[in-house]
Parts: C-alpha cells; structure tokens; sequence
C-alpha cells in the first residue's frame, strides 16, 4: 500500500470512530507511522485530507450507482436512490456530517457526482413526460430536501424517531416535482382537458430536444428555445 493510501485509511478509520467527526494530523500520521511533512505533500493540509476522506467513503457508495443500469421506470430508480441516500448516512454519520459541513471550503467531488447521477435520473424521468420542473430544478429542491432529512436523522436520532419521516418527506417533494399520474396525487387545480400542464410538456419537450436536438435549428436558436423552455417548466416565464 502506498503512503498516500495508508494515510487516507487511517484518516478515515479515525473519523468513523471519532466522537464528534473530527481527527487531529497528528493522529493520523502517528497512525500511519509517516511525519507531517507527508500528510501536506500529499493532501496540502487537514481540509485536503478531509475532502479525500470524504470522496474514498462516497466512492464506495456511488459505485454501486455508477455501475447500476437504468431501469424503465427512472421514478422508482429516483425513490430508491433517496432511500440508499439516507441508509449510507445512517451507516457512516460521521462522514455524511463531514461531507455537508460548512468548513468544507470546497465541495468534494463525490458531492457533484452524486448530484449529477440525481439529475441524470431526472432527464429520464423528463423525456417520458414525467416531471413538472425542469430537471435541474428538481435535482436541486430533491437533493435539499434529501440531504436535509438525512443530516437530521443522523445528528438528532432523539428528536427524529419516527421511521416514516423520510419516506413521507420524499413523498411529498415528489409530489411537487411529478405529475400527478405519476404521484397518484390530484392536482391543485382544475385543468380544462383541451388544455395541456404546461410546466410538463415544457420539460418533457425539452428533454426530447436534448436527446435529439433538432437540425433544423442553428445553434443559438437551441440555445434560446432551451432557455424558454426552461423558464416555462420552471414556472418563471
């Protein structure tokens, strides 16, 4: 094992078994038997080696969706992905604490990663006619709300008891960001069947466009109908 590998394994033994998630340098270097000037050779310094601890945990967690084909129906890839998003923080709190805190200067890679699988589900789920918002936007408000609920299940277990808050926040984000038919929920509002949901069809079109963009269109003609098709499915026209 190299000596940059043997330092992040035992940096991140030592935040799981930390109390408060936190490690000293000097811990780790004693635990890998090198001197400081390693450590700073190869991560700079402590945030340096804390983001690296973050992306070797997530890495083993987002293999498994990197490596997990789409299924047909990317609505239950997306609730599943929000569960097995709340089960890796229940078995790494330390980590998935560490990973959202806000003395991490700079969002670790694993953290875009993660969203970029989030919104790539999302695409999917857009191109069947699915979606009410553009994806970006529901990647947003959905990676919020899941990150959210995770970090209180996991930082206060004592207040946060009841095993069917997770599900029933996803739920009702869902229920914002699907059609009905999806979500089986009825519509806030009656809609005249001649009359097509037009924050739906903006992004459902819009994802047929990015899928395959149409040649009859220059470049900046493309440009311009995405941007008022992302205002329309954003509800921001």
């Amino acid at each position: 094992m190299s000596t940059k590998a043997r330092i992040l394994e035992v940096a991140a033994a030592l935040v799981a078994q930390s109390p408060d998630g936190d490690v000293s340098t000097r811990a780790v270097c004693e635990g890998a038997g090198v001197g400081a000037p390693a450590l700073y050779r190869h991560f700079g310094d402590k945030e340096g080696l804390l983001s690296a601890v973050v992306d070797h945990g997530w890495d083993k967690y987002l293999a498994t969706k990197r490596d997990r084909p789409p299924g047909t129906d990317p609505i239950e890839d997306l609730r599943d992905g929000w569960t097995t998003h709340v089960e890796f923080a229940r078995s790494n709190p330390n980590l998935f604490r560490l990973m959202h805190s806000p003395a991490m200067r700079t969002p670790p890679a694993a953290a875009l990663e993660a969203h970029s699988i989030l919104t790539a589900d999302l695409q999917r789920a857009a191109a069947q006619g699915k979606l009410c918002l553009a994806p970006e936007l529901a990647a947003q408000m959905i990676m919020s709300a899941n990150v959210g609920v995770a970090l209180m299940l996991v930082s206060r277990p004592a207040t946060f008891t009841d095993e069917s808050v997770s599900r029933r926040v996803r739920d009702a984000v869902h229920a914002t960001v699907f059609t009905p038919d999806v979500t089986g929920a009825a519509p806030q509002e009656a809609v005249e069947p001649s009359e097509p949901h037009v924050p739906s069809t903006a992004a459902h079109l819009n994802a047929l466009l990015q899928q395959t963009p149409p040649p009859a269109l220059t470049r900046a003609e493309g440009a311009l109908l995405t941007e008022w098709l992302d205002r329309l499915s954003n509800g921001s026209a």
